[in-house]
């Protein structure tokens, strides 16, 4: 009999041990459940804080070739257009080379109902002035700071695998409100009227042997500054300036010029040719005016 009590109390015990252990355990699951909900959650939230609002931003684009990235001009960078949420970017290329795009894998550009990119014709301007057409795109961004695979087309019919990130996305105003700044100081700005001035003037580029003399001869002429700029050296035969050509204005004597001077306090990129080579040579400059230096001519 007490074999029998004992085995039956065992069996309580097992069995009220059993129904702790499965209370447990939909507890932990519950508790999994909600820290997972939670988790998810908060992904969303955060994938939702990584898109800037509705809005222009300038935002850096980058790629994992050297054939295929943003125009020099542009340095790197493409306009993101943040619209409901979504994201896109429109870059200007190197040329026209590339003839479609497609957000994916080069394989699936090339099924039934892929959705490709289409160019559109950018024109672009370089630092000296030049100016030239190339093919851009409004490429989808599934989200910032992430590779993400972008096939492309060349002229040759064939795709090519690539990974392009965007990042660094800053307010368009911001950036144009930068490129005012740098733009420098215009003569209207100055309030300077028509004259005779002088102003010193800093080179850099090049080789860093050649100079010019400074302060410069500076004239006012119809609400325009031009200045004549002497060099160290008479192996200048012309010189580029804003997409222009200009011919020395003297015979004997170290290269004289008179060339524009679209602002003060900016770097101007300029062009220089020189025949002191085997052959004439065009060497990059940027020249920077100095507008607190400007003084009447005596």
């Amino acid at each position: 009999m007490k074999r029998k009590l004992v085995m039956v109390l065992c069996a309580v015990c097992t069995i009220s041990m059993a129904g702790s252990s499965l209370v447990l355990a939909e507890e932990e699951k519950a508790e999994i459940s909600q820290e997972s909900e939670e988790a998810k959650e908060d992904a969303a939230g955060e994938t939702a804080d990584a898109v800037p609002e509705d809005g222009v931003y300038t935002a850096e684009f980058d790629t994992d070739s050297n054939m295929f990235h943003v125009n020099e001009a542009n340095d790197g960078k493409g306009t993101l257009t943040v619209k409901d949420g979504k994201m896109t970017i429109h870059v200007s290329l190197v040329s026209k080379s590339i003839v479609n795009l497609f957000v994916g894998t080069a394989e699936d550009a090339q099924k039934e109902g892929a959705e490709i990119l289409e160019p559109t014709t950018d024109e672009v301007t370089y630092s000296d002035g030049y100016k030239e057409e190339v093919f851009g795109f409004d490429i989808p961004v599934p989200a910032l700071d992430e590779e993400f695979d972008c096939a492309l087309l060349g002229k040759k019919g064939k795709w090519y695998d690539h990974k392009v990130s965007v990042s660094d996305p800053v307010p368009a105003e911001e950036t144009a409100e930068k490129e005012e700044a740098s733009a420098g100081t215009t003569v209207e700005e100055l309030k300077l009227e028509d004259g005779n001035y002088t102003a010193e003037v800093t080179l850099e580029g090049g080789s860093g042997k050649a100079t010019v003399e400074s302060p410069v001869k500076l004239e006012i002429r119809d609400g325009k500054a031009i200045a004549e700029l002497i060099w160290s050296s008479p192996n200048y035969d012309y010189m580029i300036v804003d997409g222009e050509k200009y011919e020395m204005t003297n015979t004997e004597g170290n290269s004289t010029f008179e060339i524009p001077v679209a602002a003060f306090d900016t770097a101007l990129a300029v062009k220089a040719d020189t025949v002191a080579m085997s052959e004439p040579h065009e060497i990059d400059y940027t020249l920077q005016f100095d507008s607190a230096s400007i003084e009447k001519a005596k």
